[in-house]
């Protein structure tokens, strides 16, 4: 006989009665949930709370995301910044000056913010200018896509049609609302522009990676515009004082002008008196000129008479230079004929000696001439390998060979 079941008023539930009521349970009084989770990094993860009933187990469907405590979005973004450095984006040789005097400004910012109208406002106030404005969200989702687009936009313009200067700009914030110009698509889009870059990110205190990458940074939008352009009415004022300047200075220039030349005048003297001594000089010179003309002409004639009566008759000159012809062509008449029979000779001689060591003679006494294939004579049975293609040369015509062992 079994002891009887004990008696109780819980009732008995299956496995996967139990996991389906602690499903109910677990979605029913948590429904969605932010958890603050620590693996690595911290973030806070936004979502619905539910079961697996197979397993037993509970788990957390994940809608979003975000990063918990300002420590470690600050650690991320030093790591950031230093791995954007190493790559040279923010080397200082790379910033470039601003124009002083830019024709267009370019602005890249929200367009229905107070930061638009205190940009606008100081640039009038300075000096005005024609500004582009290219309008985005300046943060949340999307936001750092569009700001880059915006400055790659404005360096993909015509150059008629590009603007001078690129402000990009927004108000202050928190940390998370700065974070799209701490985006690596944004900082790479800076460092790339082909436009001067001002960054103009909230205000002083705040720091953003752009900031590292454009060619200058703004403490506030404001200061921006002031940086862009110069004053106006500072600029009209320093041209009058220049014009002013440069007139005194010119005044000053011409009156010590006049002065040299009124010095340089009053040494000249009289100008007449000048003329008659100048006058009275030329005819001093020219009496005299006229009188060393004539000695001068009179002393040539009178060498040229002596030199004609030293001169002979021409006939007399051709007379003795045909006696002295005649008589070197007599002399060479004696030496022509012992200078032409030696060498012929000796040309004779050479001829028969030539003919008797010629090739041909020792052909026609039966010899023959051995060549290899390349055309080389061959003087020695050691230059010869067998097999090796030979020619022969005889007296009437030439044959191939192969030299054998």
């Amino acid at each position: 006989m079994t002891d009887a079941a004990p008696k109780t008023n819980i009732p008995e539930l299956s496995v996967s009665g139990l996991s389906m009521a602690l499903q109910r349970t677990l979605e029913d009084s948590f429904g969605r949930v932010r958890v603050r989770g620590e693996d690595g990094l911290e973030v806070i993860c936004t979502g619905k709370i539910t079961t697996y009933p197979k397993s037993s187990r509970y788990q957390l469907i994940v809608d979003s995301m975000e990063l918990a405590g300002e420590g470690a979005l600050l650690k991320m973004l030093e790591d950031r910044r230093k791995k954007l450095a190493a790559e040279g984006l923010f080397d200082p040789a790379r910033k470039r000056k601003l124009p002083f005097l830019p024709q267009r400004i370019g602005v890249v910012t929200s367009p229905t913010g107070a930061v638009i109208r205190d940009i606008l406002h100081r640039l009038n106030d300075r000096f005005p200018h024609h500004v582009l404005v290219w309008p985005v969200i300046v943060q949340g989702a999307g936001a750092a896509e569009q700001v880059a687009a915006a400055i790659d936009g404005f360096s993909a313009l015509p150059p008629e049609q590009r603007p001078d200067i690129v402000i990009v700009a927004r108000g202050g914030g928190s940390l998370e609302d700065l974070m799209a110009f701490n985006e690596e698509i944004v900082v790479r889009a800076a460092a790339a522009s082909k436009i001067p870059l001002i960054s103009a990110v909230g205000h002083e205190t705040d720091t953003t990676l752009i900031d590292h990458a454009a060619d200058l940074r703004a403490p506030t939008p404001t200061a921006a515009a002031e940086m862009a352009v110069p004053v106006r009415r500072d600029l009209l004022a320093q041209v009058m004082d220049d014009s002013a300047r440069l007139y005194n200075i010119m005044n000053r220039h011409f009156t010590l002008l006049q002065q040299r030349v009124q010095t340089a005048a009053a040494k000249l003297g009289d100008p007449r008196r000048i003329v008659e001594i100048k006058t009275q000089t030329l005819d001093h010179l020219s009496h005299k000129l006229s009188s060393g003309f004539e000695k001068g002409l009179a002393r040539r004639a009178a060498q040229v008479a002596e030199a004609a009566a030293m001169l002979r008759h021409p006939r007399q000159v051709i007379a003795e230079k045909g006696r002295t012809l005649n008589l070197w062509d007599q002399r060479l008449g004696d030496v022509k004929g012992r200078l032409l029979e030696p060498p012929q000779q000796r040309l004779d001689r050479a001829a028969a000696l030539l003919e008797a060591l010629s090739f041909q003679k020792v052909l026609e006494r039966g010899f023959a001439v051995i060549r290899d294939e390349n055309g080389n004579p061959l003087v020695s049975a050691a230059s010869v390998s067998p097999g090796q293609r030979l020619e022969l040369q005889f007296r009437d015509g030439r044959k191939k060979a192969e030299a054998t062992d």
